[in-house]
């Protein structure tokens, strides 16, 4: 056992290098982005190392980490720090709260959680900081690493289940089954159920499939608080009074590109 937690750890450690192009550049300004977020929403991550490869590459996404953010309930930072803002779950650090210095860089995306009540907003938040400490899932590495040497040619319909390997303990997480839990600890949905198993959609059969396959925790991924219909996307450069005709355009032609 200690052999494999050894080789788990060297292998998170490895696919967590991020490659050496930086990849999607962000598209929001700090400033914009801390100015925007509140406590609850979900920010997803368009990563720029080896298992985000994979991640996107199996879910045919943008995004391949989310963390909750949960504004100032965590201590205090100490004189010199940043304060922590965001709780994710780390293939390195296992649950953790980092500050959101940690993702400004790059692209990013906001997915805002709708009626929920300010007590039902904290009590998410506290379900979030509680899983602090907990171990990453290791299990969920190795089945991950499988797929990475090289790009797998996958067919669509099985991708998911590549990524619902895992060990099942509720003791360990992975990025997007800790804030499914959170938000299930609450009763709020992430993908709509459906009711009416037996009837049948011939124009989108793997669809349905898929979405009767995801009820589980676990089986949750980055995308699918992007897709679903319960949550608002979010853009901070909207949010914040974005006035078209203040932009300032340039009718030089940059060297090179005449």
């Amino acid at each position: 056992m200690k052999f494999l937690q050894k080789t788990g750890q060297k292998l998170a450690h490895y696919l967590s290098k991020p490659h050496k192009y930086k990849g999607q550049i962000a598209t929001t300004s700090p400033e914009k982005l801390a100015e925007t977020l509140r406590p609850g929403d979900v920010l997803l991550v368009d990563g720029n190392s080896t298992i985000s490869t994979a991640i996107k590459y199996l879910t045919q996404s943008s995004w391949s980490h989310a963390a909750l953010f949960v504004g100032n309930n965590l201590p205090p930072a100490k004189k010199g720090k940043e304060q922590t803002v965001l709780v994710e779950a780390d293939i390195n650090d296992g649950v953790r709260s980092v500050e959101l210095s940690e993702y400004s860089h790059l692209h990013t995306r906001i997915c805002r959680p709708i009626g929920l009540r300010s007590d039902e907003i904290e009590s998410l938040v506290q379900y979030g900081i509680e899983q602090i400490g907990l171990q990453y899932d290791l299990q969920n590495i190795f089945d991950l690493a499988r797929y990475l040497f090289p790009t797998p040619p996958v067919p669509l319909r099985f991708r998911r289940r590549l990524l619902s390997l895992g060990s099942g303990d509720p003791t360990l997480a992975i990025c997007s089954s800790l804030i499914a839990r959170a938000f299930q600890s609450i009763k709020y949905p992430i993908l709509p159920e459906i009711l009416n198993q037996t009837q049948s959609d011939s124009s989108c059969a793997d669809c349905k499939k898929e979405m009767l396959h995801i009820r589980h925790h676990s089986l949750f991924t980055p995308r699918d608080f992007d897709v679903s219909p319960y949550f608002k996307i979010i853009k901070p450069t909207i949010e914040c009074d974005f006035d078209p005709h203040s932009l300032e355009w340039s009718d030089s032609i940059p060297p090179g590109k005449r």
